[in-house]
């Protein structure tokens, strides 16, 4: 695992879109991963200068999201096929054919085939060749929230107390944030061929310190990640502040700098 620490949450975002920005020029046609939140639409935001200033060709890339609150129309403002729309894709030259957000109105007697479904397309499509996370307050990514199987695949779930409340500030009021999400399994984020988890701020310290450090639990699916071989860690000082092998992190990534090598 890379464990990279920068000045604050634009550096954070640079640093992001960076590395989104080798691998589409170096495969035009890649298949991304793509989260929601407020963690990443600084990354979206340099996406779309890049597209703008340097010409960043998204014409053949492929993207998947996380996530989708479950009974929102792709037309909601607060659903994640909004977000996507207005933060990224409606902002750069990709098919929109070609993004994929789960339907939060899918009838729940269709779910479970329709998440598997999900699933297929991922595989057709050639699998994810990176894969950009948050993590929420309570350890998360995707909604695989604290007891989700490691193993687990895309599904229905119910989201945890903390959730509706960190998400709430996007809402009206309380009462009017979904209860329920589709999401990727655990297993399924893992099956990325290389990973990139944003955090910033002061608030999500303590649970990047557990994920990056602390035992790989269910009840912190971000610590999963540590079973995974190519993950990119992207964190402003606040994030990183409780982290005990802080300074080791900054020396392995000064070194890698200078033999200009990812060392995972």
């Amino acid at each position: 695992m890379r464990v990279i620490i920068v000045k604050n949450y634009e550096e954070m975002s640079k640093e992001g879109a960076k590395m989104v920005k080798e691998l589409v020029i170096k495969k035009p046609n890649c298949v991304l991963g793509l989260a929601t939140g407020s963690t990443p639409i600084g990354l979206y935001k340099e996406l779309i200068r890049m597209h703008k200033e340097e010409n960043l060709d998204f014409s053949q890339v492929i993207t998947f999201n996380l996530d989708e609150y479950y009974g929102l129309s792709g037309d909601h403002p607060q659903s994640y096929r909004y977000f996507m729309d207005v933060n990224l894709f409606n902002e750069i030259n990709i098919k929109k054919e070609n993004t994929h957000v789960p339907d939060g109105k899918i009838p729940l007697d269709k779910i479970e085939e329709y998440c598997r479904e999900y699933e297929e397309m991922i595989k057709k499509a050639g699998g994810i060749d990176l894969q950009i996370l948050g993590i929420g307050g309570d350890g998360h990514i995707g909604f695989n929230e604290p007891g989700s199987s490691l193993s687990s695949r895309t599904r229905l779930v119910a989201l945890d107390e903390q959730t509706i409340r960190d998400n709430s500030r996007f809402f009206e009021k309380i009462e009017d944030v979904p209860r329920f999400a589709l999401t990727m399994g655990v297993g399924t984020i893992l099956e990325a061929k290389e990973i990139i988890l944003l955090a910033n701020g002061v608030k999500k310290a303590e649970v990047v310190a557990k994920a990056i450090e602390g035992p790989v639990t269910s009840q912190i699916t971000a610590s999963a990640l540590q079973l995974h071989p190519k993950v990119t860690v992207i964190l402003d000082e606040e994030a990183a502040s409780q982290l005990r092998r802080k300074e080791y992190y900054i020396f392995a990534h000064e070194a890698e700098k200078k033999i200009n090598l990812k060392l995972f």
